[in-house]
C-alpha cells in the first residue's frame, strides 16, 4: 500500500506578483511533500502521527519534510514560482 494523501489542493501554482512567467524559475513540490507540511504545520501533528497518517516511516516522513521545506525556502528566497505536482 502506498502513501496516503488526504488533502486535494485546489491551487497548484504560486508565483511572485508582477513577474512574467517567462522570467521565473520553477520549483516543483510533490503532492506528498505538501501533505506532509499540511499535517505537520496546519494540523499541528507530531511527526510520528504524520507518518502514521501517511502510511510511511517517521524517518521517511522526515526526509519528505526536509525536501518540502527546502523547496519552499528556495521559491521564497529566490523569487521562483512554486508548482504542486499531484502525480
Amino acid at each position: 500500500m502506498g502513501r496516503r494523501i488526504a488533502f486535494d489542493p485546489k491551487v497548484l501554482y504560486f508565483k511572485p506578483q508582477g513577474v512574467p512567467m517567462s522570467k521565473l524559475q520553477e520549483v516543483v513540490m510533490s503532492h506528498e511533500e505538501l501533505e506532509a507540511m499540511r499535517l505537520k504545520n496546519i494540523e499541528n501533528l507530531d511527526q510520528a502521527e504524520c507518518a502514521k497518517r501517511m502510511n510511511t516511516s517517521p524517518a521517511t516522513l522526515q526526509r519528505i519534510l526536509a525536501s518540502a521545506y527546502q523547496k519552499l525556502a528556495k521559491a521564497l528566497v529566490e523569487g521562483a514560482a512554486l508548482r504542486i505536482d499531484k502525480q
